[in-house]
């Protein structure tokens, strides 16, 4: 009796892959490739004594359609019919897929413990702000640039505020619109803590080495 599915890959205890996928991969009518898996079909049974995986997926229209589920061995099989490239893409398919479920066991593995899951969760965070603060990469905090003249930071704030080069806005301070799309500034992110433990993110105004110059300038 077939089962519905919606997957074209199958992430079971035999991993299993679509005649739908093996169509997608060999670029073959999946027509076609159903048709030359049945005429395959009887001497796989006399030799291994099993029939091949049937399934049922649901086409564009929303109906239901027949397709072959087949284990690793099964596809190998029926790829003795195809030809050299065919089979090649099939085999690197394969491959592929047997890597990516390696690497998601051992991640599953290392999971063990609370202190596992809160270092790969750290790791995470830390890919995810690596890759949001790009941009920001070479840039200096205005505490930084305050200290390097001598100044406080609050100092430092009020005083670009004054001159309109920053406004105060929802929490944190902004370029206002003269000072905007000059490469002088960045946003860089970072994550924090409520009292109650729920993880947030917010940015702030970093300067570009553009933006410490023009500050040097407007301060002197």
């Amino acid at each position: 009796m077939s089962t519905k599915i919606v997957k074209k890959t199958l992430q079971t205890a035999d991993q299993r892959m679509t005649s739908l996928e093996i169509a997608e991969v060999t670029g073959k009518s999946h027509a076609h490739l159903l048709r030359d898996i049945r005429n395959m079909e009887a001497a796989w049974e006399k030799v291994n004594g099993t029939k091949f995986g049937l399934v049922d997926y649901r086409d564009a229209k929303g109906e239901l359609r027949p397709c072959y589920a087949l284990t690793k061995t099964e596809c190998l099989y029926v790829a003795t019919k195809f030809n050299d490239e065919a089979r090649a893409r099939l085999v690197l398919r394969w491959e592929q897929l047997e890597r990516e479920r390696v690497q998601t066991g051992a991640v599953r593995h290392l999971l063990v413990s609370d202190a596992d899951v809160l270092i790969e969760a750290e790791r995470i965070v830390g890919v995810e702000l690596t890759r949001n603060n790009q941009n920001a990469d070479g840039c200096i905090t205005t505490t930084d640039i305050a200290r390097a003249m001598g100044m406080e930071t609050h100092d430092l704030n009020s005083l670009l505020t004054d001159m309109h080069v920053q406004r105060w806005q929802r929490g944190q301070f902004r370029l206002t619109a003269e000072y905007e799309g000059r490469g002088l500034a960045q946003d860089r992110l970072f994550f924090y803590y409520s009292r109650e433990g729920k993880q947030k993110s917010r940015t702030y105004l970093v300067w570009t080495d553009k933006g410490r110059e023009l500050i040097e300038q407007l301060i002197k």
